[in-house]
């Protein structure tokens, strides 16, 4: 390039040079099928490195929080030589600390990674009095796991009285089943011919009923404590009468929620965590839901199971998906739930398609067992005091749709609202939506509320979607690729977002990652992981400036191209090192040891 007088530009004058293809033969077979296709799906063997691994040396938890001795003693693996530890920690990131900032103290001291904002020469931590006044006694985040809990969970010493009563509902009711059998096969089959025979069976018959009366009634005093003139009772009493709820509550008694024509951000494994539904939030999204928790990991106590249930201050209406394939199960955790976290309604995955769910009869496998999946409904909506909600797809193989058949069901076990995914559990993300079937099926529905969910990118997407007659939508993907969109849909506009305000968006990200993982090595790794995932998703977005048509639909590829600027082609990058470099700007450079690939191969480029 030359100027107006033929002067050669300078490298400082020059634009970034363009992403170019990999032309190399071996290179481009290394993502390929045997049939030449592109490896799509999950990453199963991505390198995973623990958040562990990025401290050399961790500072005792005892010289952090300025306790004079060391509950361990001598024992203790962590360095308490505070001089030392600062002499070999990583640089700091940044001049200010978020934590400090915005709460008037860091709870990690002399581990975070900023912490000069809040450090003093002789290496004492830093309090803003006024901030700490202004926010004591308040909590930003609810539903944390107590140690107390975790202990009992472990040891399998809760106690489930409601799911109790419902799972020898369910017995008795398969008991009778077998008596109605087995009485049709004597009559059919076995007809005896001595009455000294048919007078054994009757006594027998006697007998197994008074063996289970005593069984109920042993039970019945064993579990029920008994107040003496000695004891106290075991819950206060005011009269003769307890506190607790004699009657149970009736559907109708129960807390309700308006579903009616709000936007649900979609439960997203792993890129649905708290700080991302916090930057959604901002962003206009009414109804927020946690991760899909598996139900069993949540009974033994997992704390990184419980995480999923975490609930942010700002969500005020907000649900938690769990997943499993037994009654016996999903009644405890639903009776566990209801107990011990608040939440506005309680959500069962029967749409999740990964093999390792689908196999043992958990996400889409409920669809097909609909015996399991009515005792499973039922069981939940007998213990909790909360709505109760399901996520589907429209079936499990591609040309075979069975949603429809299940709706007028499920219309009659009680639930309180049904999300449809228009997609089977075959076509993953494959093909378009089919929002005639999600018409249908919301006619089907009524009048209980059916949300739609699929390929919704923009304002106009979101307006043909409620033209069919659903109460409302959810946004899964489209809310990955830009979260602004329900700032879009609820102005109906389409928004030309710039690379800045972009980068303001993931600033954000990183200061509530830092404030819900820590501001130390390992929040601070942990936080950047979770960002590059969702990169993984964000640099599809085309700027609304650059298309040729508006809007942008979300199966589209672009070619590589050229941004208004370096910042924006940067962010259009599908190659892992770019999201790297992005999100070193935020969270300082990454550790000699970091590695990184994202969990899904749609943009699993290297």
């Amino acid at each position: 390039w030359q100027g107006p007088k033929g002067e050669k530009a300078t490298d400082g004058d020059k634009e970034p040079e363009p992403k170019k293809l990999k032309l190399d033969p071996e290179e481009g077979k290394k993502g390929l099928k045997p049939d030449g296709k592109r490896m799509r799906g999950q990453n199963k063997s991505r390198p995973h490195t623990k958040p562990t691994a990025f401290d050399e040396k961790r500072l005792c938890l005892s010289v952090i929080q300025d306790k004079r001795e060391c509950p361990f003693g001598d024992k203790c693996q962590f360095q308490h030589d505070v001089a030392e530890y600062m002499a070999t920690k990583p640089a700091d990131i940044g001049e200010s600390c978020y934590l400090y900032d915005t709460f008037g103290k860091c709870g990690y001291g002399l581990c975070c990674r900023f912490a000069k904002a809040h450090t003093t020469l002789d290496f004492k931590t830093m309090e803003n009095a006024e901030l700490v006044r202004a926010n004591e006694g308040k909590s930003t985040v609810k539903n944390n796991l107590s140690k107390d809990l975790q202990i009992r969970l472990r040891k399998r010493s809760v106690t489930f009285n409601q799911s109790a009563e419902y799972l020898d509902m369910l017995s008795n009711q398969k008991d009778k089943r077998e008596q109605r059998g087995n009485g049709k096969k004597f009559k059919m089959d076995v007809v005896p011919t001595h009455t000294w025979s048919i007078s054994v069976l009757l006594i027998l018959t006697i007998c197994q009923r008074i063996l289970r009366i005593l069984n109920i009634c042993t039970r019945f005093l064993c579990d029920k404590p008994q107040a003496g003139p000695d004891k106290p009772p075991p819950v206060k009493t005011v009269g003769p009468l307890t506190d607790v709820d004699i009657v149970k509550l009736r559907l109708c008694e129960k807390k309700q929620v308006d579903f009616q024509d709000k936007l649900y951000l979609a439960p997203l494994t792993t890129c649905g965590n708290l700080p991302f539904r916090r930057v959604c939030k901002r962003f206009g999204a009414d109804i927020t839901c946690g991760e899909m928790a598996m139900c069993t990991n949540l009974l033994q106590g997992q704390q990184s199971e419980w995480a999923l249930l975490k609930r942010h201050e700002s969500e005020d209406v907000f649900g938690v998906q769990v997943e499993g394939c037994f009654p016996d199960t999903m009644t405890r955790c639903a009776e566990l739930i209801n107990g011990n976290i608040d939440v506005d309604f309680v959500d069962i995955n029967s749409g999740c398609p990964i093999d390792l769910v689908y196999k043992k009869g958990g996400g889409c496998g409920l669809m097909t067992r609909t015996r399991k999946f009515e005792q499973i409904i039922k069981g939940m909506n007998y213990v909790l005091d909360v709505p109760l909600t399901v996520k589907i797809r429209t079936g499990v193989q591609e040309k075979c749709n069975i949603a429809h058949k299940l709706i007028p069901e499920m219309k009659k076990w009680d639930v309180s609202m049904i999300t449809l995914h228009g997609r089977s559990r075959e076509q993953r993300y494959t093909k378009s939506a089919d929002w005639d079937y999600i018409n249908t099926c919301s006619k089907l529905a009524s009048p209980v509320p059916l949300f739609g969910n699929g390929d919704i990118l923009s304002y106009e997407d979101a307006m043909k979607a409620r033209e069919t007659g659903v109460s409302g939508i959810m946004i899964a993907r489209g809310a990955l690729i830009k979260p602004w969109i329900f700032t879009e849909i609820k102005e109906s506009r389409h928004w030309d977002i710039s690379s800045g305000e972009r980068l303001d968006v993931l600033r954000d990200f990183s200061n509530f990652g830092l404030e819900h993982w820590g501001s130390d090595t390992r929040g601070v790794e942990k936080t950047r992981t979770f960002m590059l995932e969702w990169l993984s998703f964000m640099c599809r977005y085309i700027p609304v400036g650059l298309l040729e048509r508006v809007p942008q639909k979300i199966n589209e590829r672009p070619p590589f191209y050229l941004g208004r600027n370096y910042l924006e082609s940067l962010m259009a990058s599908q190659h892992v090192g770019d999201w790297v470099r992005i999100s070193e700007m935020l969270l300082g450079p990454v550790p000699k040891n970091f590695n990184f690939l994202p969990k899904h191969k749609a943009n699993a480029y290297k």
